[in-house]
């Protein structure tokens, strides 16, 4: 489910590695030559700038230094033949256009913007096309400089749903805290931070039954994947909630219901 609302793009040329690579130049989807997507990806994930020697050591590792050069200049010639000029170079140097922006940096900035509180405008709280299938950075790809950062995204990610949906909830957003917890859940079933702000969101706009769907779910999920249970504290915090129910006049359900 995608959560919309624009990222702003203050380049027109960006670096796309979610569902890529490829270049969008003007609104104009470019596709990276294949034998060059490897060599752009890689400058861009280590900060835009590279030395010539580091990368193509690190991209071609099997062979001596002079093939792994000759490689290094064909990938950038069939850059060059593609008419794609987001990457440059010289005697020891590659480096991205610096007039160029990288989606995953913009998204990087997002998260931390949410996490550390800077994001209060609501038109910024959101993501642009941003689809459980896209987090997963560069899928197939399992070089260790790829899983690291695939990794570092998908945790900042988390951690950001995660921040948008307690903030949606404080500001009784309880839709869009939704949204934001089921993006989590989503991304990792296991986590029980994101199941637990999913409970809350649904408790605080009065669904009980949906929180409690929710616990069985992952309860059940934890319990086949694992073999452990949900922490006690989440536990008893549904069971507090049940209990009250049961003084308002609602038929009494046990909490030890939900620890078989």
């Amino acid at each position: 489910m995608p959560i919309s609302g624009p990222i702003p793009r203050p380049s027109s040329t960006t670096l796309c590695l979610l569902g890529g690579p490829f270049v969008l130049k003007d609104n104009q989807r470019l596709e990276i030559p294949e034998g060059s997507k490897r060599l752009v990806t890689f400058v861009g994930l280590t900060g835009g700038r590279v030395s010539r020697r580091h990368a193509a050591g690190t991209l071609w590792p099997d062979g001596n230094d002079e093939r792994a050069s000759g490689n290094l200049r064909s990938a950038l010639w069939r850059l060059r033949g593609a008419n794609i000029e987001i990457l440059h170079a010289d005697k020891f140097a590659l480096y991205l256009d610096p007039d160029s922006t990288i989606d995953i940096v913009q998204l990087h900035a997002w998260a931390t913007g949410i996490m550390n509180g800077t994001t209060t405008d609501n038109s910024d709280l959101d993501v642009a096309n941003l689809h459980l299938e896209a987090v997963h950075l560069l899928p197939g790809w399992y070089e260790d400089w790829i899983v690291f950062e695939r990794e570092r995204l998908r945790q900042r990610l988390l951690h950001a749903m995660e921040s948008l949906a307690r903030k949606r909830i404080e500001c009784d957003h309880y839709a869009g805290a939704i949204e934001a917890a089921m993006f989590a859940v989503g991304i990792e079933p296991l986590r029980e931070s994101a199941q637990r702000l999913l409970i809350e969101a649904h408790l605080a706009e009065g669904n009980l039954v949906e929180a409690c769907r929710v616990f069985v779910t992952y309860r059940d999920l934890v319990s086949d994947e694992l073999g452990v249970l949900p922490s006690r504290d989440l536990t008893e915090m549904l069971g507090s909630v049940l209990s009250r129910g049961e003084s308002n006049g609602r038929k009494k359900v046990s909490p030890l219901r939900f620890r078989s």
